[in-house]
């Protein structure tokens, strides 16, 4: 019998490792080829890992919580076959392990010979991983017990406890205290018989820290800028149907949006750009970010790859397509990666106008606002008269490390003039 093993497949240009959610099978199952072992968790997306061989999972490497990289192997499976060549490359695998297992334990050792604390008298579970990196790095009970988990259940895993230290050494040394001062500490929240206590998702507490870096790491400013669409309304009007029969798609507004977007980026390329430290990285490709709503109320964002080269048509159906398969919870990896601009539609829930938060490493972000129909005055060669007129908001978050006022607002005003310059005689 020969041995297969089962790697961490590549997910995406920029996806390195994943979270180990469950496990779908034990061993000693039968398992068969294309058939899901496990569940894994890449920023806001979850996926299976399917075995590409049928046999007998006999070893798994990894359990729920653990990060794994890509081209980790993470289990074992036995199949028929001749297993001479797996048997030379598990054995320099297992020295490698034996060297990592007899390095961990040295290291407990002399952990434990430095540090009398235990953590015993913690109500909470810790892993033996987690204790013996605590006490190598010196953090005391409370400390740890202070520390929010992202493992199941708030458990503290390996990544969190890692993360923190590299954080606290990073922290500025605070002044030191006059004796006589009292360091408050954050107000308890207070709870009644009355309130619920509602445990954050996995995404909700990842979007969460994608928020709060952002709001830390950006310097925001807004710009805003009001629409005439009157003219994209009645042509969608007048057209939507044919499309939807000769195209088997909906002809939404969004992606006469996203083609002005991607229009405006090609005139001002110093928009699609992200920061690295003291450097400005200037992208050559134009990948739009939508946000989309999940259906429990979390928000995703997949990404239209090089959305300047599609055609309407095209940029339709990939809208659709992402859409559909956010709602479904069906997004790949590599479908919400790479994005360098976001546009979110803030008027899908009859907001007039909001103030995005920019979705990082980007710099700007477009928020759309609800169409409505209102009266304005229009301007003709025979004088100005008030009309009934379809029109929105554009607001536009930006980053002021990089993006000045000039440039930022340049940029939504030629948005504005695409969609106001639309071709009413446009054929799809």
């Amino acid at each position: 019998m020969a041995k297969f093993e089962l790697k961490l497949p590549k997910m995406g240009e920029s996806v390195a490792e994943a979270t180990i959610t469950s496990w779908l099978k034990e061993v000693g199952d039968t398992i068969e080829a294309d058939e899901a072992v496990l569940e894994i968790a890449t920023d806001k997306v979850d996926s299976e890992v399917p075995s590409e061989v049928d046999g007998v999972l006999i070893e798994k490497l990894f359990g729920a919580d653990d990060v794994v990289k890509v081209g980790q192997t993470i289990a074992i499976i036995e199949i028929d076959g001749d297993g001479a060549t797996y048997e030379v490359e598990q054995e320099s695998s297992s020295e490698a392990l034996v060297e990592e297992v007899e390095e961990t334990v040295a290291t407990a050792k002399q952990t434990t010979q430095t540090s009398g604390e235990d953590f015993s008298d913690s109500n909470k579970f810790y892993s033996p991983l987690v204790k013996n990196i605590a006490k190598k790095e010196g953090v005391s009970l409370s400390e740890l017990e202070a520390l929010e988990g992202t493992g199941k259940d708030g458990r503290v895993t390996k990544n969190d406890i890692l993360e923190y230290v590299t954080n606290k050494g990073q922290q500025p040394q605070a002044p030191p205290v006059a004796p006589a001062a009292v360091q408050q500490a954050p107000a308890p929240v207070s709870v009644n018989g009355e309130d619920e206590i509602v445990e954050m998702s996995r995404m909700g507490k990842m979007i969460a820290h994608h928020m709060v870096q952002s709001a830390q790491t950006s310097a925001h400013v807004q710009s805003f800028i009001e629409v005439d669409v009157t003219t994209i309304w009645n042509w969608r009007s007048k057209h939507k149907a044919a499309f939807e029969k000769r195209e088997g798609e909906k002809l939404t507004f969004t992606p006469i949006f996203m083609e002005a977007v991607a229009k405006a980026i090609k005139d001002f390329p110093m928009i699609n750009i992200s920061v690295d430290g003291d450097k400005i990285i200037k992208k050559k490709n134009i990948n739009l970010g939508m946000a989309a709503a999940l259906p429990d109320g979390n928000l995703i964002v997949p990404v239209i790859k090089n959305a300047d080269r599609l055609n309407l048509v095209g940029l339709a159906k990939e809208v659709n397509d992402l859409a559909n398969r956010a709602r479904q919870n069906k997004l790949k990896p590599d479908d919400i990666q790479g994005g360098t601009y976001t546009v979110t539609n803030v008027g899908t829930f009859g907001s007039i106008m909001g103030t995005p938060i920019i979705n990082q490493p980007q710099v700007a972000i477009l928020a759309l606002g609800a169409i409505r129909k209102v009266p304005a005055v229009i301007e003709t060669p025979e004088g100005d008269f008030i009309g009934i007129r379809y029109k929105m908001f554009l607001s536009h978050s930006y980053d002021h490390r990089v993006v000045n006022g000039a440039l930022g607002g340049q940029f939504v005003q030629r948005v504005a003039q695409y969609l106001e310059s639309f071709d009413k005689d446009r054929v799809v």
